[in-house]
């Protein structure tokens, strides 16, 4: 009976001591190939393998907080995030709290993209009056002013892979994605059938950020960060869904 009640000690005490999960967040409004959701579960992408990749090396379970993009930086601040990735600092001018942001991670870079019936370059300014396919919330600094001025429209979707569907169908000539999506979208499609890019609208370099609190382990986070950058395990993961590391200009 002392055995017993010795082991069920320790089982209490491991339970007990079982770090809490790294949560992180995850905007409803990300596809393929940054993440896929089945049945509104994270099940695979290049930031869901990449989130899973660093809650294991820092040795805690990953906890995947799916929410729409406009809640997210809310949620930070009430401290039900501890993580989040593919952003950048000048995304949020007004971000209050306590972060640490990690060094940049990814290269993004923003195109405004057509079918291959289109001319294979285009400057956005010069386009006549139209609809342009976007991501519902997203920010489009480089077309804002086209937009203010109602020189084009925006045709928002709920993310990127509805954007390009609309595209495909025919919805309009001409829609804004990353790079990655691009990528990812043409390894599937037939050469005539690709899209492509016919206009850089922005570049930029981002990473991820992490509620400074003394529950988060901060520095563990962002110095793994650091290693799977150095070591090119995220390069390694961006290629394996798009066919290149889409980290550099």
């Amino acid at each position: 009976m002392r055995w017993t009640s010795g082991a069920l000690l320790g089982i209490s005490l491991n339970v007990t001591a079982a770090p809490p999960p790294l949560r992180f967040a995850m905007p409803d409004s990300w596809a393929m190939p940054m993440v896929q959701f089945e049945g509104g579960r994270p099940t695979q992408g290049i930031l869901h393998d990449i989130m899973l990749s660093l809650a294991t090396q820092v040795g805690v379970p990953a906890q995947f907080i799916v929410l729409p993009r406009a809640r997210i930086q809310i949620a930070m601040e009430h401290g039900e995030i501890d993580v989040r990735c593919y952003a950048a600092q000048s995304w949020l001018p007004n971000q209050s709290g306590d972060y640490l942001w990690s060094v940049p991670l990814f290269f993004q870079r923003d195109l405004l993209i057509s079918r291959k019936n289109q001319p294979a370059t285009t400057d956005p300014a010069t386009l006549p009056r139209q609809a342009i396919g976007t991501v519902l919330g997203y920010s489009y600094p480089t077309l804002q002013p086209l937009f203010d001025a109602d020189q084009l429209q925006r045709e928002d979707a709920r993310n990127q892979e509805q954007v390009l569907e609309k595209l495909l169908a025919g919805r309009y000539r001409y829609a804004v994605s990353n790079q990655w999506t691009l990528d990812w979208v043409n390894q599937r499609l037939m050469p005539e059938q690709q899209l492509q890019g016919v206009a850089v609208l922005q570049e930029q370099e981002v990473g991820c950020y992490v509620r400074n609190d003394s529950q988060v382990p901060v520095q563990r986070i962002l110095r793994t960060l650091l290693r799977m950058k150095m070591s090119g395990e995220i390069d390694q993961i961006i290629r394996l869904y798009t066919g290149n590391s889409g980290n550099t200009p």
